[in-house]
């Protein structure tokens, strides 16, 4: 346990303001007595010191120290007991500081349609104490409190807006903290679903034929095990690479992509698995391929992998095609299929299949991040078509 949450120096911190305050009132009435005991008047400006005055004073004073948990209510008693002193003529000085510290926790704590009305009224109770100043200083005495008041004023609300200022900041550090968790989660949630829903249908696939097989055509039983060994081998090899970028101190959204991750330029690997699990796919690449940023690269192969994907576990008899065209500042894929009665309540986000729902969430969220666009849908003629559109920046669209 560090020193700053130990239980005896938590209950020292949350006494020590209120001491200060205690300290600070008895303290401003103890100069205050003394300067009102030991001020000369050989002139008899003022009337005599005796112990009313010393006992506004103290009412002046004393319940300064609760001024933080009752500013108006102290201003007010502080304003009446002021004006009070001020009337009966006393030596006004010494009062005037307990008026000026009331108003500035008024104006510190309350907001401006309270302070500006506290800050007229102490301005008021100040000049009236102005008619007891020495013979000759009078206009000098009404500019010091005017002066005065709107300073404390100003230092007050100042203090006010610089704690609103950074209430605010705090909260909003508070919510991009929470939202950079939550993109976390997704982040994790996203890579998890596109690393293993893949691989599992393959190995789910391949392990029914092996089943099936078995006895009857051990070769092939033999090549389906061989590609659930290689399936369970990559995905493995993918969660690790996956969790070692999650594991980067704020990586860049393109540093989330380490080397070895999926790309464009593996879809023949990936044709190849879906292949064994018995989907046949044409891929065709058109205009002129360029490196892609890893990002997109792997946004690209992400949404071509869960589509294959969703083929062999909703369609796998099905001709699929697979479609990437390089344009001059973008890049579109596009994969299709002709499965028979497939329909959009099976492939849309919600529905019974939980896996589909999560991968095109997923798709969209990729694509978004990327300033891209999805759509997953019945194709017109029949099947099922998903499409990717990303653009690509001019710069890297034309460093191939």
């Amino acid at each position: 346990m560090q020193l700053s949450e130990h239980p005896a120096v938590v209950r020292i911190r949350a006494v020590l303001p209120v001491a200060g305050e205690i300290v600070y009132a008895v303290g401003s009435l103890w100069i205050s007595s003394t300067m009102l005991r030991n001020w000369p008047d050989p002139s008899g400006y003022w009337r005599d010191t005796d112990a009313l005055a010393y006992g506004l004073l103290a009412a002046v004073y004393l319940p300064l120290a609760l001024r933080r948990l009752f500013p108006v209510t102290v201003l007010v008693s502080t304003g009446l007991c002021i004006g009070t002193y001020f009337t009966l003529g006393y030596y006004h000085v010494p009062a005037v500081c307990g008026m000026l510290l009331a108003l500035y926790t008024v104006a510190s704590l309350r907001p401006r349609r309270v302070s500006y009305r506290a800050a007229a009224g102490a301005l008021l109770v100040l000049l009236w104490g102005t008619r007891l100043a020495e013979p000759g200083i009078g206009p000098l005495s009404v500019g010091f409190v005017t002066v005065s008041t709107i300073v404390c004023w100003v230092a007050g609300d100042g203090s006010r807006r610089l704690r609103d200022l950074t209430r605010r900041l705090r909260l909003e550090q508070e919510e991009k903290a929470r939202r950079a968790v939550m993109e976390e989660r997704i982040q994790i949630a996203r890579e998890l679903h596109d690393v293993i829903a893949h691989h599992v249908s393959v190995i789910s696939i391949q392990t029914g034929l092996a089943g099936y097989v078995f006895s009857s055509d051990p070769p092939t039983a033999r090549r389906a095990l061989d590609t659930i060994g290689d399936s369970a081998h990559e995905a493995l090899a993918e969660m690790r690479r996956m969790l070692v970028v999650l594991r980067e101190e704020d990586p860049a959204p393109d540093a989330r992509t380490p080397p070895g991750t999926g790309g464009i330029g593996k879809l023949d690997e990936l044709v190849k698995r879906v292949a064994e699990a018995g989907v046949p796919v044409d891929v065709r690449v058109t205009g002129t391929a360029y490196d892609l940023p890893p990002g997109i690269d792997l946004c690209a192969y992400r949404v071509v992998q869960e589509a294959l994907t969703n083929v062999i576990k909703h369609a796998p008899a099905a001709r699929t095609t697979v479609r990437v065209h390089y344009g001059e500042d973008e890049v579109r894929v596009r994969v299709k299929d002709d499965g028979p009665g497939r329909t959009a309540p099976v492939r849309a986000p919600g529905a019974a299949s939980a896996s589909t729902g999560q991968g095109l969430i997923g798709m969209r969220e990729r694509a978004t991040i990327y300033h891209g666009t999805v759509t997953a849908e019945p194709a017109p003629g029949g099947g099922f078509e998903v499409s990717l559109r990303v653009p690509v920046p001019r710069a890297a669209g034309h460093g191939a």
